[in-house]
């Protein structure tokens, strides 16, 4: 029997043998009791777009074959039971994606991690193509409930909303608050067959049982009753935007609320002396920026840094200074975007009324940063102006992003060319004061779930080659060079891909009546509708790809399949009009007999993670073409790479280090750097210059501004004939009625 122990800070891993209980449990309770001696890592956002669980745990826990086996001795099919489970789809795109991959990966990597956030009664909304248009529809995920997650009502924590501040010799009061119960949801992450299983806990909104007990003196018990929805509607649903800040107070009262009810929960567990004891032993806090580290995924839950002081000053009667030390030591922040219109920016106004005592704290805490600043830079008060947490014009505004970087030790961004931008642009001010915080971590994604789950026939292939490990340490991957010239290899390659594209070929056509040509190029772009993301620029060259073919019909062309798919946020008008173009460009080009199967256009309805299992396996060529400096990483265009797919794109985020890696000369390098964008911004864009510059842009321009890819399916086809064979132009000119004295 052999056994191992290795623990060091941050991580602790064991080996057991299963024959062996005792031994067994032995090592799992130094397991458990070696998660208090260490740091552990709380991870808090206010998304996690974690998909399915079912088949990626058995994945982790190496029990695919069993399992496929005990479902086959029953009679059933396990694709059919996995196909049941709803995705949890409690994100909207790359940040919850990401949050959801960190899980994966810090479990599978030994460390003591907790992921925090809300359990969204309605998640993403799930989105339908109606004639065209996408339409919403609520996403009741938990209809049938969820077997991963166990409620922990004996952690319920209560948080506090509206009220007052009273100033006290002994301190500062939060009095006559509202009081909404967070009721904790725990979901287990199991690492990659190493036995270690972490923790997501997501919160619940629920009301106290007094709540508007007073309405029941004066007759009000039903109005009482239903104005607990009230409280509860904090956990109701995930708001759909992507890169878009909305300042709706619902939202903040969300992110305060999964920052609240996790900081009660994290002190509560710092100040537990060892596992399995609950008497509060442990008070000295100046041991926490050892014992935990808190990550703020983008600035969602900045409120972590004013209620951490708040415990810390008024609960646990720390000087301010000792408070803001430990503070700043525990907390670390990822930017996410430099789009200004997705910084978060919380009105004042908005503050003093749900938050009156973290005003307090935010304005102190800005008193002391500008003092700081004065002194560094004296006499420069447009510093002072630009570097403030409190923006002064018009109405004010708490910048959340200035406060994140003030309460942090560590600030990054999630890409080489994203972080440079920062610390040269809208951080530029705190990058030239405090240059040591600021860091680059470029985004990644788990191969689990991306490579041996979504795509096994791939991953087999390569662990035939250079085995398993790389399944852990994905650096490994560089091995498989010696076999670049191995056409075994070239071809079992090849083979598992046109396996993965005749499955989705099975899949598009039962889901959208097109027949699929499987030898053409799947072309694909998914991702969030988003004007940066240029979509629009794929449509434009699906048309002049489609009018070149009309052109030279009997030239020897590429088969090829594009697929664009994403959600548009509900209220954002232009994403839901280039979704819309999409689709008529499909009803077009999909209906032409000229065209045949050498061009097919495809919009991927109601895009999550569970699609992207299926899709990403299938690509030939990876769509990444954001206006330089605009994406900030993109995860996608890794997941492409991982399974095959060749990249077509713009040195944009991540694109710029996968250039680096791969060679530039094995990606589709194409448009402007981001030196070019500005220089451009300052010289002025003229749209017009490329419209009578290009023929061809001009043609497909002309074409959608003339309603060609307007038309019904009958329609459509009577103005071809009109067109092309009659020489007649349609016209949308109505005539008078008869009797129209006019």
């Amino acid at each position: 029997m052999k056994q191992g122990w290795k623990s060091k800070k941050l991580e602790h891993r064991f080996i057991y043998n299963s024959k062996d209980p005792v031994n067994y449990s032995v090592i799992w309770l130094c397991h458990l009791y070696s998660l208090f001696f260490y740091t552990r890592v709380y991870y808090i956002s206010l998304e996690f777009y974690m998909g399915r669980t079912l088949q990626n745990t058995m994945v982790n826990l190496a029990l695919e074959n069993a399992c496929d086996e005990a479902t086959y001795q029953l009679g059933l099919d396990m694709e059919e039971l996995e196909d049941m489970e709803e995705d949890a789809g409690l994100g909207n795109g790359g940040l919850g994606r990401l949050a959801a991959c960190f899980l994966d990966s810090m479990a599978s990597l030994g460390l003591a991690a907790y992921g925090y956030g809300i359990r969204y009664e309605f998640g993403i909304f799930n989105q339908k193509i109606v004639n065209g248009w996408q339409v919403e529809e609520a996403d009741d995920w938990l209809r049938y409930g969820n077997p991963w997650e166990k409620a922990r009502p004996e952690y319920m924590r209560p948080v506090h909303f509206y009220g007052r501040t009273e100033h006290h010799p002994d301190g500062v009061k939060w009095v006559d608050t509202q009081v909404v119960l967070a009721l904790p949801y725990d979901t287990p992450v199991p690492g990659y067959r190493n036995n270690i299983v972490n923790t997501m806990r997501l919160w619940s909104a629920k009301a106290p049982c007094d709540f508007n007990l007073k309405d029941f003196n004066v007759g009000g018990y039903i109005q009482a009753v239903l104005d607990r929805n009230l409280a509860e509607n904090i956990s109701r649903v995930l708001y759909p935007n992507d890169n878009f800040f909305e300042g709706k107070e619902l939202r903040l009262k969300q992110e305060y609320f999964v920052v609240s009810a996790t900081l009660q929960d994290i002190v509560r567990r710092f100040k537990v002396s060892k596992f399995g004891c609950r008497d509060v032993v442990r008070t000295d806090f100046n041991k926490m920026p050892e014992k935990v580290a808190i990550q703020l995924n983008d600035t969602h839950p900045a409120m972590a840094i004013p209620e951490l002081m708040r415990v810390l000053v008024d609960e646990e009667k720390l000087t301010w200074e000792m408070a803001w030390d430990i503070c700043v030591r525990t907390c670390a922040y990822t930017n996410h975007t430099v789009l200004p219109e997705a910084l978060e920016r919380w009105p004042v106004d908005l503050f003093a009324h749900l938050l009156p005592r973290h005003l307090e704290i935010v304005y102190e805490i800005n008193r002391r940063h500008l003092e700081v600043i004065a002194a560094k830079y004296p006499g420069d008060h447009d510093r002072l102006r630009r570097m403030s947490l409190i923006e002064e014009g018009g109405q004010k505004r708490i910048n959340m992003a200035h406060l994140c970087i003030v309460g942090s030790h560590a600030v990054n961004g999630v890409a080489q060319i994203h972080s440079d931008i920062l610390k040269a642009t809208i951080f530029k001010d705190f990058y030239e004061m405090e240059p040591h915080k600021f860091q680059n971590k470029t985004n990644g994604i788990t191969p689990r779930r991306w490579l041996v789950m979504c795509n096994p026939g791939l991953a087999e292939v390569i662990a035939e080659r250079i085995g398993e490990d790389y399944i852990r340490e994905l650096d490994q991957l560089r091995s498989l060079r010696k076999y670049i010239n191995d056409e075994a290899f070239i071809r079992d390659i090849a083979k598992v891909k046109q396996e993965n594209k005749l499955k989705f070929s099975v899949h598009l056509e039962e889901h959208y009546k097109v027949k699929i040509n499987p030898n053409s190029m799947f072309d694909i772009q998914v991702k969030r509708i988003h004007e940066y993301k240029r979509q629009l620029l794929n449509c434009l060259h699906i048309i002049t790809y489609y009018n070149r073919i009309k052109k030279e019909p009997n030239k020897q062309w590429t088969p090829r399949t594009v697929m664009i798919g994403g959600k548009a946020a509900p209220g954002y008008h232009t994403a839901k009009m280039i979704i819309r173009l999409i689709t008529a460009i499909g009803e077009v080009v999909n209906n032409d007999p000229v065209v045949g199967d050498r061009l097919k256009v495809i919009f991927l309805e109601n895009y999550r993670v569970t699609l992207a299992e299926k899709a990403i396996p299938a690509a030939d060529l990876s769509e990444q073409i954001s206006t330089a400096g605009t994406e900030a990483s993109g995860t996608g265009n890794m997941k492409f790479m991982l399974n095959g797919a060749l990249t077509i794109g713009t040195m944009d985020g991540a694109n710029v280090e996968m250039a680096e890696e791969a060679g530039e000369e094995n990606l589709f390098i194409f448009g402007m750097r981001v030196d070019d964008v500005d220089a451009l911004d300052r010289k002025g864009y003229n749209a017009e210059e490329y419209y009578n510059r290009l023929p061809e842009l001009k043609q497909a321009i002309d074409q959608i501004a003339g309603g060609f890819f307007r038309f019904c399916h009958n329609d459509r086809t009577i103005s071809q004939y009109a067109r092309e064979i009659w020489g007649m132009e349609p016209t949308l000119e109505k005539l008078p009625a008869p009797d129209d004295k006019h």
